[in-house]
């Protein structure tokens, strides 16, 4: 039997995706990059959600870097209107304080992927198709 998912788990689904067209489509602020919402964490008690975000951009980014500093900023400052947004397109009673964050996820997977392919190098697959006993 699969396993139900919780309120908690619904509500930070729907903040997810009303937070992406929001920032979309009400945040005029120039200094804000094209943002990413990655994941989207609320509390037991729906008094905080933590927002993973990442930036798209061709160089990798890091939490001290300005443009991030820039966008996180951008964010907080526009998290009592985003929560007020939110609360009226989901119609909940109690809308969660929004916290920003910058997830370094991404950078940190094309860190690994690079590694593995500096050790293993481009190697095309094996091809299984000659093998004794692959035909077992």
């Amino acid at each position: 039997m699969p396993k139900e998912f919780s309120r908690i788990d619904r509500i930070a689904d729907q903040i997810q995706r009303e937070l992406a067209q929001m920032i979309q489509r009400d945040i005029k602020d120039p200094r804000l990059g094209m943002v990413s919402i990655n994941a989207v964490k609320v509390s037991r008690d729906m008094g905080y959600a933590d927002i993973y975000v990442s930036l798209l951009s061709t160089e990798d980014l890091t939490e001290d870097s300005a443009e991030v500093q820039d966008s996180l900023m951008v964010l907080r400052k526009s998290a009592g209107f985003l929560r007020g947004q939110i609360g009226r397109a989901m119609k909940l009673r109690m809308v969660p304080h929004l916290r920003f964050h910058f997830d370094t996820l991404p950078g940190r997977s094309r860190h690994m992927d690079s590694l593995i392919d500096e050790a293993v190098g481009r190697q095309a697959p094996v091809d299984r198709s000659d093998d004794p006993e692959s035909e077992v």
